[in-house]
């Protein structure tokens, strides 16, 4: 596909393609001249046409939290108990206990206290032996 030099990143079939997974994950596409570092720039035979920047972990978590009560069809903190430790097992696989006041953010979401959350975890975690 020839693209006009005008054209916007976001117009080019690479970008269209992309969109669904950056919006997911909260990410921006820009174009490859506003890219920084820790930026990831994609090609298409052989030009840099898109870019994407990634959300911070901290942003990452607040998204995956709205998208969980999202699914849910209601606020966190009104699911019952075992529907809470099915949240924090999934979160837990995911990794939002790496980011900084993963726990509190997550505690917080749930309507829980952080001990509470620390519990579902040791649970699960003795559950499976570990």
């Amino acid at each position: 596909m020839t693209r006009s030099p005008g054209a916007s990143p976001d117009e080019h079939p690479l970008a269209l393609a992309v969109r669904p997974l950056a919006d997911a994950l909260g990410a921006e596409i820009i174009a490859p001249g506003q890219a920084g570092p820790d930026d990831v720039v994609l090609a298409w035979e052989g030009e840099n046409v898109i870019a994407v920047r990634l959300p911070q972990l901290s942003e990452s978590l607040d998204r995956i939290l709205a998208a969980l009560e999202r699914s849910h069809g209601m606020p966190l903190s009104e699911l019952d108990r075992k529907t809470k430790q099915s949240v924090v097992r999934n979160l837990e696989a995911r990794g939002a206990f790496s980011v900084r006041h993963g726990v509190e953010t997550v505690a917080s979401a749930l309507g829980v206290s952080r001990f509470t959350v620390y519990n579902y975890l040791n649970r699960e975690n003795a559950a499976r032996g570990g």
